[in-house]
């Protein structure tokens, strides 16, 4: 009985306690690729568990080449108003914090960093590279750049001052494409710390005063444990689906089964790959911003590869159509104004055209390899065929050809038993003369 009673009190005590103190832990994600509304959404998640269900705080790993604009709007104004301390943590080492990552770090209620990272390069850009700070008297090349350029910089400034960050080396990242290291980073005050690992950064941390909602908090780490919050299926497949290079590889993949369906009609099995590329591919579309005049010169260049194969061009239409998959491909992701995500132009473009263009050149050099062949299959085949009288042709009769026997004519009288040629074929009727040699 008396055992019964203790368990009973410990249990009522168990349930009265808040649950951050039943099990104090520390929530984290990891982001080691471009941001877009997956991972965004991920992050989002992430806050909004974190706040219901009690953790000290959650720990964004971060490692991320950029990514859309819109998204990471999304992720800062969630890590703005939340209400947990959100720990970004630049890792491992050798991370980048680029671009879209630049504007997280600076928004989380704590900026770390590994060391050998680095942060910054916050300027729009377009595929081509161009972006950055102009001269005064240099005309800028586009009102869109200009545009995002000038937006960009003030949500930078807003969210270094509202986290008393370096808003003058916010500012620079964005205007002339800063990026800088760990240790200047910190020297800076572009960051609050450095450390190697999850244990080292706790470590540093303890006892350490956040501001959150406007409410001063003090971290405390001791007997935390940390839970790994993970991407759902879907939205590792939609993650996957956001990069350009990937996007890009599916739609040329997908053109290339298309391609080869048109060339050999009835494998069925290209033509299906290509469409599931081609489906995978709009999901894609469907996620990030593209330009729609990239899109119409690769359409272009698939149309004037398939035109090859009905007019002979000797491979200028192929080439052309080549070309355009070059360019359309360069410029599909071109939007500075949305996305600093572009499409790897030597890694990703040139190595799927260069393939496509060798196994186009295949193709066509099959193709003309089967017509400089001989009919190998009808009744025309028998032309230049020789075979044996089977009566006498004076002039007509039958011949022995091929395991079959033939009405045949000829203009001169050939005996029983003579080696003949056939010269024509009328149908079932065929044309012969004596054999100049025989077997």
């Amino acid at each position: 009985m008396t055992r019964f009673i203790r368990v009973s009190i410990g249990c009522a005590l168990l349930f009265a306690l808040p649950a951050g103190a039943q099990a104090a832990h520390v929530n984290s994600v990891v982001i080691d690729g471009s941001i877009n509304p997956a991972s965004s959404d991920h992050i989002q998640q992430a806050i909004a568990q974190s706040e219901e269900d009690g953790a000290v705080a959650l720990l964004i790993e971060l490692d991320t080449p950029g990514g859309l604009v819109s998204s990471t709007k999304d992720i800062v104004q969630a890590m703005l108003n939340s209400e947990v301390p959100v720990i970004v943590f630049v890792s491992p080492r050798g991370a980048w914090a680029a671009s879209a990552g630049t504007f997280i770090t600076l928004a989380g209620h704590v900026a770390a960093m590994a060391p050998g990272t680095s942060i910054g390069a916050a300027s729009p850009v377009s595929a081509s590279g161009g972006g950055g700070e102009r001269g005064e008297d240099e005309e800028r090349r586009d009102v869109s750049m200009e545009k995002a350029e000038k937006f960009i910089t003030a949500f930078i400034e807003s969210i270094a001052s509202e986290r008393e960050r370096n808003v003058e080396w916010a500012r620079e990242s964005v205007r002339k494409a800063e990026a800088i290291g760990a240790d200047e980073a910190l020297e800076l005050g572009v960051i609050d710390v450095i450390a190697k690992d999850r244990s080292d950064l706790f470590e540093k941390l303890e006892g350490r005063e956040v501001v959150v909602n406007g409410e001063p908090q003090v971290l405390s780490f001791a007997n935390v444990e940390t839970r790994a919050l993970e991407m759902d299926t879907l939205t590792k497949l939609f993650n996957f689906l956001a990069d350009p290079n990937v996007a890009a590889i599916l739609l040329l993949a997908g053109m290339a089964g298309l391609y080869i369906e048109f060339n050999q009609p009835g494998m069925l099995a290209p033509g299906i790959a290509g469409a599931v590329c081609l489906l995978l591919a709009g999901i894609a579309f469907q996620i990030l911003p593209f330009s729609w005049v990239g899109l119409m010169v690769l359409l272009l260049g698939m149309g004037l590869m398939i035109a090859e194969l009905f007019v002979t061009s000797f491979g200028l239409l192929f080439a052309t159509g080549l070309a355009c998959f070059l360019l359309g491909g360069s410029m599909l992701f071109k939007m500075p104004e949305l996305s600093d995500l572009t499409v790897s132009f030597w890694g990703v473009l040139v190595p799927m055209v260069a393939a496509f263009g060798i196994f186009g050149g295949l193709v066509v050099f099959a193709v003309g390899r089967s017509l400089m062949r001989g009919q190998t299959a009808g009744v025309d085949e028998l032309i230049g065929l020789v075979g044996t009288a089977a009566t006498a042709l004076a002039p007509d009769g039958k011949v022995f050809i091929r395991g079959e026997y033939w009405n045949a004519s000829a203009r001169e009288t050939i005996d029983k038993g003579q080696r003949v040629a056939v010269t024509g074929v009328d149908g079932l009727h065929l044309s012969v003369r004596r054999a100049t040699s025989e077997p």
